[in-house]
């Protein structure tokens, strides 16, 4: 019988780099898509009917990714632009590992412009055109709604929207409804919200995939805006996010 080779730091490494990469598409993104009212009156057709559409942006995005296995970690701040003309940005700050900043920080900033100058953002919306919506029921830190993918798709989640008592949108968490490499077994996603000048907009993203041969690998991302749909705000008030860890100043 043939003996499996045991996988080498080095190609375990690349593996990762290359698996961590794919799951990226998971990390984008979205916000309910503003429709016309429907015949029902759910809190998610509240939710989504009328809402002012998020069509321009100015944000600093924070984001920093790791590997527990391999010990790599990574920082890059950088101005993220939407509008008309499409989606830009500018790295301003960067530390850490070559291989994540390179490979992993900028290609998400790569694949985000891709997904909207290709059209394809819309794929990961929250509407029904994507999702199966379940019975609302209640806990201890707000009100529940399942979410159920109507495709196999890694920019769809698997899980539950979570709304404060007030019905606004706190966060979307779940498992993405397709792993996007056979080298990763599960990718757990947290998307929070917030409204900016009465405008629903993504405050933080949360990703922990399992990759094989290399454990667990770690990606958050937050957005401080300077403008909304054209209009200058603030978001130093908004709660901050567990989980970011910061570079030291050394």
């Amino acid at each position: 019988m043939m003996q499996r080779q045991p996988t080498r730091p080095g190609a375990a490494k690349r593996l990762w780099v290359a698996a961590f990469t794919l799951v990226l598409a998971g990390a984008a993104v979205t916000v309910p898509g503003a429709g016309a009212p429907a015949a029902t009156s759910s809190p998610v057709d509240r939710l989504v009917s009328a809402e002012p559409p998020l069509h321009q942006y100015r944000a600093l995005r924070r984001m920093h990714a790791a590997s527990e296995r391999f010990d790599h970690e990574g920082w890059m701040d950088a101005w993220t632009e939407l509008d008309s003309s499409g989606f830009r940005y500018e790295i301003v700050a960067e530390r850490g590992s070559n291989t994540v900043r390179n490979k992993v920080l900028r290609t998400l900033l790569k694949r985000e412009q891709e997904l909207i100058a290709n059209g394809d953002f819309g794929r990961g919306d929250l509407t029904a055109d994507n999702y199966e919506f379940g019975e609302e029921t209640s806990g201890p830190d707000g009100r529940y709604i399942p979410i159920k993918p109507k495709r196999k798709d890694s920019m769809l989640l698997e899980g539950r929207m979570v709304l404060s008592s007030e019905g606004e949108l706190l966060r979307v968490e779940g498992l993405l409804a397709k792993s996007p490499s056979f080298w990763t077994s599960q990718v757990e996603v947290t998307r929070r919200y917030a409204r900016v000048d009465g405008v629903r907009v993504p405050i933080a993203v949360e990703s922990i995939a399992k990759v094989k041969f290399a454990g667990r690998s770690r990606l958050n991302v937050e957005y401080e805006y300077e403008s909304v749909n054209g209009r200058p705000v603030r978001t130093a008030g908004l709660p901050a996010v567990a989980g970011m860890s910061r570079p030291s100043s050394r």
